[in-house]
């Protein structure tokens, strides 16, 4: 059943999942400071269990992105840094590692925007993402070129030549490059044309099933997010306001109305009953 969360007080730690297993990744109560001033994440917990799908959803400066760097160890290089609580993969806290120690671990994040070298070599970028690995590199090529059939056809191109479908898929496969348990998306459709949404789409999903990659993804596309994620959480303010199955949340009025689009008989708005739309949300 999707629960609600409370707006006062940080909520409690996520416990196990209801099969028995401990989560792969643990977000307990974080608190995330930008130039010592900027309060962003403020208490925020959440748990991804093996092989999940779990979606992050949310409005532009709900604190997405930051939750994806904080995990990822990548707050220090934005003057941000985790004042409260802690982040723990596997049981293990990494709320001080370094980006490197959490890419060894088998964290990786396909950031937004791709980010992709431009002036190399599709093969070279997928290279890159090994840098922390010493065996098996051609092997998990191969497999990188049999889920992006694309990429081996482009394989010497420069990467700054690609589509922007493409380049997605390119800096999906250098994250996939460094063997990841868990992969952080952020953002994976922005700017691309519907078809090729449908087809990152379709090969996150394949991932999770035919390799096992836990995945927890941040997307404005509420709608195609839930559609494969098992569960999904909804952040307002730095803060978790939403969480349950996918079902659930897809069924929810408010996330209906304020991220599909849907009135409550089910029905698309326009643009008209948007701009003049006043109620809250419930869960404020």
């Amino acid at each position: 059943m999707a629960q609600q969360v409370e707006e006062s007080g940080a909520r409690p730690a996520p416990g196990p999942r209801p099969d028995g297993d401990g989560p792969v990744l643990e977000i307990n109560n974080i608190e995330v400071i930008y130039e010592d001033v900027i309060l962003v994440l403020r208490g925020l917990s959440l748990s991804v269990g093996e092989g999940e799908i779990v979606a992050l959803l949310g409005s532009n400066g709900a604190g997405k992105s930051t939750t994806l760097k904080a995990v990822a160890g990548l707050l220090p290089s934005e003057h941000g840094e985790v004042t409260q609580g802690n982040v723990v993969y596997q049981g293990r806290p990494i709320t001080k590692s370094n980006p490197a120690q959490i890419v060894r671990a088998g964290i990786s994040l396909v950031m937004e925007g791709r980010r992709v070298f431009e002036h190399l070599t599709v093969h070279e970028n997928l290279v890159t993402g090994a840098y922390t690995r010493r065996s098996g590199v051609a092997d998990d090529l191969d497999l990188v070129y049999e889920f992006f059939p694309r990429l081996r056809d482009r394989r010497t191109q420069q990467a700054g030549y690609l589509s922007g479908g493409e380049q997605q898929m390119l800096a999906i496969g250098r994250s996939l490059m460094s063997k990841p348990r868990l992969m952080m998306l952020d953002e994976p459709s922005l700017g691309l044309a519907p078809l090729l949404v449908e087809e990152i789409f379709g090969r996150i999903k394949a991932l999770n099933r035919e390799i096992g990659t836990t995945v927890l993804l941040v997307e404005q596309n509420a709608r195609r997010a839930l559609q494969i994620a098992d569960r999904a959480y909804v952040m307002e303010n730095g803060r978790i306001v939403l969480e349950g199955a996918s079902a659930e949340l897809a069924s929810n009025p408010d996330v209906q109305e304020f991220y599909l689009g849907l009135s409550e008989g089910g029905a698309r708005k326009s643009y008209r009953d948007v701009k003049h739309y006043k109620r809250r949300k419930r869960w404020l």
